[in-house]
């Protein structure tokens, strides 16, 4: 009798250590914890108003959270190399800039204007890749510098006056849909797959991860991390110019405005969504989540009637518990890497 309740007891600690474990393992994933908060999300606000569920509201919370998705991963593909972009809100309303003044102003066609905006929005970015691999200097101060250059070229070259004859087929990218799903979302949802299966399975990708997670160690192993640091930012620019161009197909012009947000966007959902602020960590899974939590937020309070004014001051509070959630998540799995150490010693 005894050795059966000894048994039973045992039986339970299994479990009760099972479940723990599996806790655990779930907490040191950087994209777990946002993906739970955001089916959380989805259900309170399901049942919480009848209008969130319907078609209407579903399709335009899928391509805002599309556009958060394209803003982020070009903040966080220079997160992952330890490094940051302040001009990446800059850089979206230069391009948008320049699509608007291709089409409405010289009259070109959109398959002229775009690729040639996309260029420009790439080399830009590019540029500060440059400037911060030859000079050493931090990426911080760089891009800071290049924000005010590329905000004077906006302003400069549409006086603040936004470009509304814009072609439309244009805007089928960001308007039209696949069996009620947008195209902005399908687009982006490839996106993300393309560049999960880059960052597991591919060289490059490993070598962005390594360069983030440690710059000398990389350099010792025989990667060129120069080069790794200006493809990060040159693909910053190009995610940040394609959001710029989705932004104009979606909204049928192009506002010189465009942009002046998504600096705070792009740390939102790239930290939320598992981007490590030291670098060396990334999660397609994690940034779409985040969007799409970050929307659903943002949908909450108009529902809520929260003034549109307080939004910024809600991002901010969230990033800041982003970052706290991040260094308590880092210091558990450090801590439980170490106890392993530990016990296999």
């Amino acid at each position: 009798m005894t050795q059966s309740k000894a048994a039973e007891r045992a039986r339970q600690t299994d479990q009760m250590g099972s479940v723990g474990n599996a806790l655990r393992s779930i907490f040191r994933r950087s994209d777990a914890s946002v993906v739970i908060a955001t089916l959380i999300l989805f259900v309170l606000f399901s049942f919480s108003n009848s209008s969130f569920l319907t078609p209407f509201n579903l399709f335009n919370m899928s391509r805002t959270a599309s556009l958060y998705v394209m803003v982020a991963l070009g903040q966080a593909i220079v997160i992952v190399i330890g490094h940051m972009n302040l001009s990446l809100g800059a850089i979206g309303g230069l391009t948008v800039v320049v699509a608007g003044w291709c089409m409405d102003t010289m009259g070109w066609s959109p398959w002229v204007a775009a690729p040639l905006a996309l260029l420009t929005g790439t080399l830009c970015v590019m540029f500060n890749g440059f400037i911060i691999v030859k000079s050493l200097l931090n990426s911080f101060i760089v891009t800071l510098a290049s924000l005010f250059i590329f905000t004077g070229l906006v302003q400069g070259i549409s006086q603040g006056f936004p470009y509304s004859n814009i072609p439309k087929e244009f805007t089928m990218m960001g308007r039209n849909d696949l069996m009620g799903v947008p195209f902005l979302f399908i687009f982006v949802v490839i996106v993300l797959i393309v560049l999960g299966y880059i960052f597991k399975y591919r060289i490059v990708g490993r070598r962005l991860l390594a360069t983030g997670g440690n710059l000398e160690a990389a350099r010792l192993s025989g990667i060129r991390t120069d080069n790794i640091i200006l493809l990060a930012h040159t693909l910053s620019g190009v995610f940040a110019a394609t959001a710029g161009l989705l932004w104009v197909s979606r909204m049928g012009s192009a506002q010189p405005s465009t942009g002046t947000d998504w600096l705070i966007v792009s740390f939102a959902v790239a930290i939320i969504g598992g981007t490590a602020l030291n670098g060396g960590e990334f999660s397609a899974l994690g940034i779409l989540a985040s969007a799409i939590m970050l929307t659903l937020i943002k949908n909450g309070l108009i529902m809520l009637n929260v003034n549109v004014y307080f939004e910024q001051t809600f991002l901010g509070i969230i990033v800041l518990l982003a970052v706290s959630v991040e260094s308590i998540r880092m210091a558990f799995s450090n801590r439980s890497g170490r106890s392993q150490v530990k016990s296999v010693v």
